[in-house]
């Protein structure tokens, strides 16, 4: 994760909400899919919620997942 997401403290944080976020979606993967999550800078300041809406539209926008409604 580069630094431009933060400090030490702060790209860790960030690691540890995506895979919170992106654990229980796992089951919903193919396979053998192999996934890449690139954090942004703004994913500094963004709850686990906010993690998780962008998340599952970038899935959805790849055809991996069914995007699910609240």
């Amino acid at each position: 994760m580069s630094k431009a997401v933060g400090g030490s403290v702060i790209r860790h944080r960030v690691l540890r909400r995506l895979r919170h976020v992106l654990r229980p979606r796992l089951d919903q993967l193919a396979a053998g899919t192999h996934v890449v999550v690139r954090a942004l800078p703004p994913s500094a300041d963004a709850s686990s919620a906010e993690l998780a809406v962008e998340l599952d539209t970038a899935l959805h926008r790849l055809g991996l997942t069914p995007v699910e409604s609240p």
